[in-house]
């Protein structure tokens, strides 16, 4: 902990408060978030080293702060907090300290290696965690901190930041909003000291009162900053403050800053302002390159420097300054010539070194003029983040080399890519344009234009996407065969396959592997054949031969590092409909998550990610871990003004979850959610809203919806199988006319959904016609479907169960409804309903007051997994890391297991599982 300084007051002015409420969390015995805001010198890191002291001597505590100017290496932060503990010896903790660091592995295997450190370092102890200028923190680290959150124990998380420095496109902005909606977060935002503080202050630091006017003259002049009234009367040691007032007093706290070190020897002086240049973290050994010093002199000075209050010692052969503001005051007051010959040193000492991070190369090398090794070390350093899955310090790279060089294709393709992959789409459409419009070879501009059909098709603007295809097009008639007219068809196919032109899509998947196969082209091949399979799994006639042909790329494309194209393969794969396990399911779409971290692929890590979790909840039939799994990745998408497809990423998804539960009131909301959204799917409003007002009892608001959404059918080149099904059962429901539900169902079924579905909506149709024999037949050849999730197999029952009783079968039809009831047992709302419905009709007890299933049998294929890694001994941290999910809801599984299979402990689980 940093030392008092000469003019600090003995006693912190003004933050008792806050000091309380901080205490108080400890006190809590309970997992904690506190954030602790406020301007440059307001007093945050004081009011951590006032707290520090005060905690129980069990507690363990991790210190971290993070570099300035967010040109920090990956992990920073935590990798800061361990250099300064001095608890890594004896961890055995080097194996997760490599992986922390290894840009060959993907980024949740890091993240994990992170939240494995912590844990050994840490362990079950009372912990308190602090990270300080998180306004400056890497995005590794922020995406750390909130996982930190999820820790389970009596543990405080702290972080420090300045509000007014962090812009929405950092990555701590959306972090803390996240944090905001999953955790109770404690504020704590620090204000300036008033003037009877300000006058406590004085007095505290002088031992005596002062006079209100030297109050009043000092709070003035430095409106209340703690840190500056403090440097203030750092200059004024021993002096007589009433008597300071008749003198004019400094009037910037820069201005106080230079002032202490102005008396200093010239020996003691260069030191100081290269340390200022170095940054942050000042290595000792860097520090004597620079100065071409030896080290007996140079230990010398900064021993003084040290004993002075300007530098302090932060870890081993490494020091910084006591606060960010007296470096950034040193600097500020240094010849621009100066500051460029010192950096320019540091850039020789790093380019004379090995394994040095380009992002400190491209910071010196900008500073001393340097462009071209700036450019240069921008490139490489966009490169190296965009391989280990860090989009937003590759953009942040890519956009320094472009402030010099507006026209530099590398650093142009590297910001376009990177934008995309953190879902900044309009900045990666800016960039890809002028990509495209500086593009000097034909390669060039057939990547541009290919990344511009997708930025067009996930912004949702079709005619953009149309007049790009164009051009592509027209390229491939320019280019001769090879490999760039085989990318260009690539482009096409793309471009055909989102646009659900399947035929053409199939046309320019074949021309292009052709071409690749011809010239061996591997990765314009696998691109290839990821737009074949996408288009083929779409259709439910050539579904399997997509499937086969997704899934026999993958591997390949892991092997070559073509990690984007694994993962919409595997993105792909976990959309269809399958008999396979629902644990093989759940692996497919782990590693999807894996395989888009490793690209840094924003949309498909998160968004998708937790969609497809919220997908396999339905295929196990649970309606509240589905809503939940969305909950979740509604609160971790990075982005705040998400538009076109990424927009109604969740809130359509969770909307139709939450008409199934009959949870209308959240239905409305979400609806004027997705009103406030441009560019969303035509059917998106009008099908949510007739369906909320079927549900709702408004058949007169329903009837005038019907025709729109008829209307927006016949323009949807798409049909949906469950789309058809659930408008359908709405519209039944509201009682519209038979002839309007004829027409809603002609409209739905106009197109190529899967047969199950197909026969299920007839059976309906047939069944509210009178056709009861027909609408059995239909209800009984879907309800052991593996296209049909388990609650809508469980309705093909239920239904089938209603016309067996109208044909007087009453026994069948009781067998019908127990079956129907087994399918629904944790699903809820409009099914179950009806479910009841039926079985009161046959004097049976309502679906959830059955006798539950109990024992390994009632366990779900995911409770079953958990189960087994429990019976080998595995603690929730550890199942958190093995199963990526958090601890909170690795607690969950093992709460629900225990129940289930009504034991009381986690030792209890294996001799429960082989009964």
């Amino acid at each position: 902990m940093r030392t008092l300084r000469d003019g600090a007051s003995p006693s912190m002015i003004g933050r008792d408060q806050e000091l309380r409420r901080l205490t108080r969390l400890v006190a809590a015995r309970r997992p904690e978030v506190a954030i602790v805001g406020g301007e440059p010198g307001i007093g945050k890191t004081r009011l951590i080293q006032e707290f520090l002291p005060t905690l129980p001597e069990a507690t363990v505590l991790l210190v971290g702060h993070a570099e300035p100017g967010s040109l920090a290496r990956p992990y920073e932060l935590l990798l800061d907090a361990i250099d300064k503990s001095g608890r890594m010896a004896g961890t055995g903790a080097d194996a997760e300290v490599a992986a922390l660091v290894d840009p060959g592995r993907s980024p949740v295997e890091r993240l994990h290696a992170g939240l494995a450190i912590v844990d050994r370092l840490v362990g079950d102890a009372p912990s308190v965690l602090v990270f300080e200028d998180l306004h400056w923190a890497d995005s590794e680290s922020a995406a750390l901190f909130e996982r930190l959150a999820d820790r389970p124990g009596q543990h405080l998380l702290i972080g420090t930041y300045r509000p007014d420095e962090v812009t929405n496109r950092h990555p701590v902005a959306a972090m803390l909003e996240r944090m905001e909606r999953r955790h109770s977060l404690t504020h704590l935002r620090l204000e300036r000291l008033t003037t009877a503080e300000t006058a406590a202050m004085l007095a505290a630091s002088r031992g005596k009162p002062v006079s209100y006017r030297t109050a009043v003259t000092f709070h003035n002049r430095t409106g209340g900053n703690p840190f500056f009234l403090e440097e203030l009367l750092r200059s004024y040691q021993g002096a007589d403050l009433d008597a300071a007032c008749d003198q004019p007093l400094p009037w910037s706290l820069a201005e106080v800053l230079r002032r202490q070190v102005a008396g200093l020897d010239p020996a003691a002086q260069r030191v100081v302002e290269a340390a200022a240049v170095l940054g942050h973290r000042i290595p000792f050994d860097l520090l004597a390159a620079v100065l071409s010093a030896g080290e007996d002199d140079l230990i010398a000075v900064l021993r003084e420097l040290v004993a002075r209050g300007v530098l302090v010692e932060s870890g081993e052969d490494e020091f910084s300054f006591r606060h960010a503001l007296l470096r950034e005051a040193l600097t500020g007051q240094m010849l621009g010539r100066q500051r460029r010959r010192l950096h320019e040193a540091a850039l020789e000492a790093l380019l004379a070194a090995k394994e040095v991070d380009p992002a400190l190369v491209a910071h010196h090398a900008e500073a001393a003029g340097r462009y071209e090794d700036m450019v240069g070390a921008a490139r490489r350093g966009a490169a190296l983040y965009l391989s280990i899955g860090s989009a937003y310090q590759a953009l942040q790279l890519a956009e320094m080399g472009l402030e010099e060089d507006g026209d530099d294709l590398v650093l142009l393709a590297a910001a376009a890519r990177a934008a995309w992959l953190a879902g900044l789409l309009d900045d990666a459409a800016e960039y890809a344009h002028r990509w495209r419009r500086h593009a000097v070879t034909s390669t060039d501009r057939a990547d541009a234009l290919y990344l511009l059909i997708r930025l067009a098709w996930e912004s949702d603007d079709r005619t953009g996407m149309q007049t790009v295809t164009e051009e592509v097009e027209a390229l491939i008639a320019e280019l001769p065969p090879g490999a760039d007219q085989a990318r260009a068809m690539t482009a096409v196919a793309q471009s055909m396959m989102l646009r659900d032109l399947a035929a053409e899509a199939i046309v320019w998947s074949d021309r292009a592997l052709e071409l690749a196969a011809e010239f061996d082209l591997p990765q314009i091949r696998l691109a290839a054949l990821v737009e074949k399979g996408s288009t083929l799994a779409d259709s439910p006639p050539t579904v399997e031969e997509g499937r086969v042909i997704l899934a026999g790329l993958v591997d390949e494309a892991e092997k070559r590092g073509e990690w984007v194209l694994a993962a919409r393969a595997l993105y792909n794969l976990s959309q269809l409909p399958s008999s396979d396990a629902l644990a093989e399911q759940a692996e497919v779409l782990e590693r999807m998550r894996v395989d888009a971290e490793r690209a840094g692929f924003e949309s498909l890590a998160v968004a998708a990610y937790f969609q497809g979790r919220a997908r396999l909840a339905m295929r196990e039939g649970d309606l509240a871990a589905a809503m939940t799994a969305l909950d979740d990745g509604r609160s971790r998408d990075r982005g705040y003004a998400l538009r076109g497809r990424r927009a109604d990423y969740h809130s359509v998804f969770l909307a139709g979850l939450s008409l199934e539960a009959g949870e209308l009131r959240r239905v409305t909301a979400l609806l004027t959610e997705l009103r406030a959204q441009s560019r969303l799917s035509p059917l998106t409003v009008p099908g949510i809203a007739f369906h909320l007002a079927c549900r709702s009892d408004d058949r007169t608001r329903a009837a005038a919806l019907l025709s729109e959404v008829i209307d927006v059918l016949a323009r949807q080149p798409w049909r949906s199988g469950d789309q058809a099904h659930d408008l359908l059962s709405a519209a039944l429901y509201a009682g519209l006319p038979l002839d309007d539900v004829k027409k809603l169902a002609t409209a739905l079924l106009d197109g190529q959904i899967f047969d199950d579905w197909r026969t299920l909506v007839q059976a309906q149709l047939a069944e509210v016609a009178g056709h009861t024999d027909t609408a059995l037949r239909g209800y009984q050849a879907v309800r052991d479907s593996v296209v049909l999730p388990p609650s809508v197999r469980g309705t093909a029952y239920t239904l089938a169960a209603r016309c067996l009783l109208a044909l007087g079968r009453t026994g069948p039809a009781a067998e019908a409804a127990d079956a129907g009831a087994q399918l629904l047992r944790r699903w809820g709302g409009w099914r179950v309903a009806q479910l009841d419905q039926v079985r009161a009709q046959l004097g049976l007890a309502p679906a959830h007051e059955r006798d539950e299933v109990t024992g390994a049998g009632a366990l779900t294929p995911r409770e079953r997994e958990v189960a087994l890694l429990v019976a080998e001994g595995l603690t929730n941290a550890e199942l958190a890391r093995r199963l990526y999910i958090s601890p909170k809801t690795a607690a969950v599984h093992v709460s629900n297991i225990l129940h289930k299979l009504g034991v009381s402990s986690r030792t209890e689980v294996a001799g429960a599982l082989s009964r």
